[in-house]
């Protein structure tokens, strides 16, 4: 069998020997075993699963729990749990194609807005039902409207009413949010594009860069989700691999 010196895997996958120690210390790697002067031993299998969890964090998503999701996945199968990994890989793979259609419906709403034209989108939800639509939190939409991004109106028992209006707008805060804008950034914006439709939206946001707009954010955030698609593709590959190897 053969095994490889802190260094030496290091060098392999073309880390630093410290982030070797980090990833077992994390739980991303198994745990290796040490010879009697204490220095750790590694396997192919470690290399394997290094490198599984270098595709895995290459595309850093963070939105929609996925971050999370694909933790799970490397640490599954760093404990040899190789059907727990294929199905969260899977799961993950579903949830990166759900967020991507949620940024390209974003580009979409913004485009109708700038041009006048309508968009069929949900009418009349309460506040649940708005937020299981979007797949936030009553947390995060309440924090939005707190933060003034969002002002809705009411009923006569007291109940929030999302219209179609309110969803739209809904939809593209959920995509900036995504694409990292501030709070700040997505209210001034949507406050001018209020006032006129024909706003530069580019310097309506003014972050994070100047020569950024929705549009362009939203197609970098699609960028990454497809990246991370074809990256959750090829660890389903080395999982299903991994599992017959060891």
């Amino acid at each position: 069998m053969t095994t490889y010196k802190t260094a030496e895997i290091a060098a392999a996958i073309g880390v630093h020997p410290n982030t070797v120690r980090l990833y077992e210390k994390w739980g991303l790697i198994p745990a290796a075993k040490r010879q009697e002067n204490g220095y750790r031993v590694f396997t192919s299998f470690h290399l394997q699963q290094f490198q599984l969890a270098r595709i895995a964090f290459q595309i850093e998503v963070l939105q929609g729990g996925l971050r999370k999701k694909i933790v799970e996945v490397v640490r599954s199968s760093a404990q040899r749990d190789f059907d727990e990994a294929i199905l969260l890989t899977k799961e993950y793979l579903a949830d990166l194609e759900t967020e991507r259609s949620h940024a390209e419906e974003a580009i979409c709403i913004v485009q109708h807005i700038l041009s006048g034209e309508s968009l069929a989108t949900p009418d009349c939800l309460k506040r649940k039902e708005a937020s299981a639509y979007l797949g936030i939190s009553m947390d995060t939409l309440r924090n939005w409207e707190m933060n003034g991004l969002l002002t809705v109106k009411r009923k006569k028992n007291g109940y929030r009413v999302y219209s179609e209006s309110d969803m739209k707008r809904l939809k593209i805060i959920r995509s900036l949010r995504c694409a990292n804008y501030s709070l700040e950034a997505i209210l001034r914006m949507l406050q001018q594009l209020s006032q006129n439709p024909n706003v530069d939206i580019k310097l309506a946001l003014n972050t994070p860069r100047q020569d950024e707009d929705i549009i362009s954010v939203c197609d970098k955030l699609i960028s990454s989700l497809s990246a991370a698609e074809k990256n959750a593709l090829k660890i389903l590959d080395m999982l299903f691999e991994m599992k017959a190897t060891f």
